[in-house]
């Protein structure tokens, strides 16, 4: 077989191989969300779960208590973690090849450490319980709406800082966004240490949960997450020539500090959407997009599909182990689960050779 013919070969088992493990993993997340509607500290039964998500002869008998368990409850927190988790990957692939390192994250430019600010801020005036405003007649809390809105100011902060700094490069994204979180964190300090009784309530928050979380919060978080996909989707092409250098980029046509401000407000907006609904969740953002590039390599299409689709099952499943683990319905902030996974299993994978930053 020529060379020629032996490249065309390759290519188009590589896309079968590809197409095959999308199945799969779809597959999965499928699975994994049907499974998680039986998860939970109030048992019911098999036939009562799929009637309350599928219908049947029998539904108009179920009580109305088990539909709003499994249905407003476990499904609509279920699909709201798999949404954050591939969110969060996405974003963290973004973040990795617009600053080309590898131990980038979603949250290397202050962005979480806004919405943590922001969702600090309305603990400490006690206005977390209150409604800001209603959605499709659903209502939804100032905490997450507080959330969001200090995730956009801080990115705001981030971008300006860098321009002032004299220009939207790598290194002055980065600086600027370590100010930010910096000034951020200490500020988010002084709220705790002015009110006692709600720094427990702070430090619960930003460890990360999605306990109390339903439908409203998917409504407040579905435009940002499509926005923020859609943008990032559209530049991947542009982000796979950008990572040959920005004298390759511009030779080829590609306005790199542009192309590098849109993805960053696209992949911001992903991470603060995330952060504004669930958190700070760590590790899913940086592990879950490393061991995708070790399994398919670089190019940043696939990269970004597969990542979005470990990440969303990565998620999923460690918010049913924070809600499984412990007795009596108490419950573990989802991202102590990702953390004492995810940190260990990324030191691993240093100790035994992985060259991460070369991959990366």
């Amino acid at each position: 077989m020529s060379h020629p013919a032996l490249l065309v070969h390759n290519q188009q088992r590589r896309r079968r191989v590809l197409a095959v493990a999308a199945v799969v993993l779809l597959a999965s997340s499928a699975a994994a969300l049907l499974w998680a509607c039986f998860t939970g500290p109030f048992p019911i039964a098999a036939d009562d779960v799929l009637t309350a998500l599928f219908g049947g002869e029998s539904s108009a008998a179920l009580s109305p208590a088990i539909h709003t368990i499994v249905v407003d409850l476990r499904l609509a927190r279920s699909l709201l973690a798999w949404l954050v988790g591939a969110s969060l990957a996405v974003s963290g692939c973004v973040f990795q090849g617009i600053l080309q390192n590898p131990l980038a994250d979603p949250f290397t430019i202050g962005v979480s450490t806004g919405a943590a600010f922001g969702a600090s801020l309305a603990i400490f005036f006690g206005a977390a319980a209150q409604t800001a405003f209603s959605l499709f007649g659903l209502p939804l809390g100032i905490l997450p709406v507080a959330g969001l809105g200090g995730a956009l100011l801080a990115l705001a902060a981030v971008l300006s800082l860098s321009r002032g700094a004299g220009g939207m490069r790598r290194e002055t994204l980065v600086l600027a966004g370590i100010v930010v979180a910096t000034s951020l964190s200490a500020c988010i300090a002084l709220v705790k240490s002015l009110d006692e009784d709600t720094a427990s309530s702070i430090v619960f928050w930003i460890m990360g949960s999605f306990q109390g979380r339903g439908f409203t919060h998917l409504l407040l978080f579905l435009p940002y997450c499509l926005l923020g996909m859609g943008i990032i989707v559209i530049y991947l092409r542009e982000l796979d020539i950008m990572a040959l250098g920005e004298t390759q980029a511009r030779q080829l046509g590609v306005d790199a500090p542009r192309i590098r401000t849109i993805l960053l407000v696209g992949a911001s907006l992903l991470t603060g959407a995330c952060v504004s609904v669930a958190g700070v969740i760590g590790f899913v953002g940086l592990v879950v997009p490393h061991l995708v590039r070790l399994s398919i390599g670089g190019e940043h299409r696939p990269l970004v599909l597969f990542s979005g689709l470990a990440g969303g099952i990565v998620l999923l499943l460690s918010d049913m182990a924070a809600r499984s683990i412990l007795p009596d319905g108490a419950e573990l902030p989802v991202g102590v689960i990702t953390a004492l996974a995810g940190g260990p299993f990324f030191c691993l994978l240093l100790t035994r050779g992985k060259n991460l930053l070369e991959k990366g």
